[in-house]
């Protein structure tokens, strides 16, 4: 897997002009819609003889979108082992929200 400056070109290349992908943005970043924040939350662990073997790590990714049928969901969906867990819409914003292994 790759490294999160990897993940954060890979997920802006998803985005048009003007709109950014942030890692834990601060309280009073100002956002262009559409987005994408994402945060580490989770690593999964292979043992081997009781030492970590492996680490892939887990991202929550929360794609914010004025529009509910975003072009940038398909492409967020075809990464591989990522899995949308919830989607829902509040102050006329759609957000959709995926777990992915990177």
């Amino acid at each position: 897997m790759g490294t999160r400056l990897e993940l954060q070109t890979l997920l802006s290349g998803f985005l048009p002009t003007g709109s950014k992908a942030w890692f834990q943005p601060a309280e009073n970043t100002e956002l262009v819609y559409p987005t994408i924040l994402y945060e580490h939350d989770y690593n999964a662990v292979t043992y081997g003889n009781n030492k970590p073997y492996s680490v892939t790590r887990r991202y929550q990714i929360t794609l914010i979108d004025k529009a509910a049928d975003s072009a940038i969901k398909k492409k967020i969906e075809a990464l591989p082992m990522c899995s949308m867990v919830r989607s829902f819409a509040t102050e006329g914003l759609n957000h959709t929200i995926y777990d992915l292994y990177f």
